[in-house]
């Protein structure tokens, strides 16, 4: 018998197909740590460009149908610049990280050009209505926003061990860019913050009884450190009330709570007291830049606070504050 004949017929029979498109670009994705939300919004927007062009193969296409499908979502989806912005960057990454094909069309790609808007910020009063209409954990949530300047999803994502009670702060770890930044600890937080530690902590030991209690962690960390997601500091401040599948890598897991719930809650309180513009967690992040800075304080030290990494994108509150326009008085009101 030709063993080598066998073999090869072993070997063919133990191969394995190609990974499809999809899987190889999540695979790069998580590579390269992107978040899984980013994760999601690629893969969809690479999707749709395949299905655009009738499920050709990426490799046979180049910039007349990457422009023909940004034109589409313009002209056809009426999207926003920065969502054309966003499938335009998910489909280079598509070809420079996935298929790496070098694009010397990349120049001829015209980028939509997103508009300057200035952010939308109520005034004092109108936060401290819309925080009263609110309680439980979503009016804690909301009032961390405002008092501290976080997203909202840097502020649901804290753990037990970002919070500083001694010197007033509070670590927002991998926040916009993957970056680190301090930021404060409102005094008036503090009493329910450690309430609703406490309620964590009886979540966390019943589920380790059942046999659950490990939280998610990034990069690795579950391997580098054997025990740590089962203990007590890298557990989520806010986790949700039920146990659920992690997307990541299909464990049973606590996640921490969704953010489409803060949004609502927030929604809804500015229904309650009849606000006339649509309010979300982005404004009080919005509110608390402006509202320092009307206070006198310093532009760098706001900078810092929100993690901005260049001034000029916190220069915009200065736009909205009563010091600006508004604070000026009217040549005509002088007459």
């Amino acid at each position: 018998m030709d063993f080598t004949t066998k073999n090869k017929s072993t070997e063919a029979r133990h191969e394995y197909p190609p990974p499809r498109l999809l899987d190889q670009a999540r695979d790069v994705m998580r590579v390269h740590h992107y978040s899984l939300r980013t994760e999601e919004a690629y893969l969809g927007w690479i999707k749709r460009f395949i299905l655009y062009h009738d499920k050709r193969h990426p490799r046979d296409m180049g910039e007349p149908e990457v422009s023909g499908f940004l034109t589409h979502l313009a002209t056809v989806g009426k999207v926003s610049a920065s969502t054309q912005n966003q499938a335009l960057a998910a489909i280079l990454f598509l070809y420079s990280r996935v298929l790496n094909i070098e694009l010397p069309w990349m120049k001829d790609v015209v980028r939509a050009k997103r508009p300057q808007r200035l952010p939308f910020v109520i005034n004092r009063n109108d936060v401290a209505k819309v925080l009263a209409a609110m309680n439980g954990v979503p009016n804690l949530i909301c009032r961390l926003l405002y008092g501290t300047g976080m997203r909202v999803l840097e502020c649901l994502r804290l753990r037990v061990r970002d919070l500083d009670f001694d010197y007033r702060q509070i670590v927002v770890r991998s926040g916009k860019g993957g970056k680190d930044r301090m930021t404060i600890l409102p005094d008036s937080t503090i009493d329910d913050l450690k309430q609703q530690l406490s309620h964590a902590r009886q979540l966390h030991e019943s589920d380790l009884q059942s046999g659950h209690g490990a939280v998610y962690l990034p990069f690795a960390l579950s391997r580098k450190y054997r025990n740590a997601a089962r203990e007590w500091e890298w557990q989520y401040i806010f986790p949700s009330g039920k146990l659920s599948q992690d997307p990541r890598d299909q464990i049973i897991r606590r996640q921490h709570v969704s953010d489409a719930s803060i949004q609502r809650a927030l929604r809804q309180a500015g229904q309650r007291i009849r606000l006339e513009k649509k309010i979300t967690p982005h404004t009080l992040r919005h509110c608390f830049a402006t509202h320092l800075l009307e206070d006198g304080y310093d532009i760098r030290t706001v900078q810092t606070l929100l993690g901005h990494q260049d001034v000029k994108t916190t220069m915009i509150y200065t736009h909205v504050m009563k010091k600006g326009a508004s604070g000026v008085k009217s040549p005509l009101d002088r007459l």
